[in-house]
């Protein structure tokens, strides 16, 4: 996230407040010096990664990936580990979650709709199948698919026609964590 922290910025000034590649940054940074402490059930690491990502900044970007590490947490419990089926059914949860919380809906062209293309494609894999590839080619296409359309929320709604042809931040975000994993 470092590396594409640059880039981040970039596209989010383009039509927001240009702060995302940075909180991610912070985020990364926060995630990586908490992993000494971090507990070894699925539920405590994520709310400790939820913490980590809350202490990085305000940002709505930020916000909203410490409630989905949080929604993960609640959801884990008693799990020791999350199989295919799991994370395709995990990840409807999170962008119900994410959804309540910052407004937007499908479609509007935000980090959901590539968070729901990766769900489809991981519901879609079989057992065996490199779910890492499934989530990159996942959020390259929904990046394609939205990339001429408008933004719907957010300040980039604002600036709706501007929007057409540019690529969604948050999207291009979910993107560089999955080539990440």
């Amino acid at each position: 996230m470092v590396r594409a922290a640059p880039e981040l910025n970039n596209l989010d000034g383009q039509l927001g407040d240009g702060d995302l590649g940075a909180t991610l940054s912070k985020c990364a940074a926060n995630v990586q010096a908490a992993l000494p402490e971090m507990p070894d059930t699925l539920d405590g690491i994520f709310k400790s990664a939820a913490q980590a990502c809350a202490k990085a900044s305000g940002s709505s970007f930020g916000t909203l990936l410490a409630v989905a590490f949080l929604t993960v947490a609640k959801w884990a419990p008693p799990r020791q580990s999350l199989s295919r089926v799991d994370l395709a059914e995990l990840v409807p949860h999170v962008i119900q979650t994410l959804s309540a919380r910052g407004g937007a809906a499908l479609g509007d062209k935000t980090m959901l709709d590539s968070l729901n293309a990766i769900g489809q494609a991981i519901g879609a894999a079989h057992d065996g199948d490199d779910l890492r590839s499934a989530a990159r080619s996942a959020a390259d296409a929904a990046l394609a698919e939205f990339r001429g359309k408008p933004n719907r929320i957010g300040r980039a709604r604002m600036f709706s026609e501007k929007s057409v042809g540019v690529e969604d931040p948050g999207m291009v975000a979910v993107l560089r964590m999955t080539e990440a994993l």
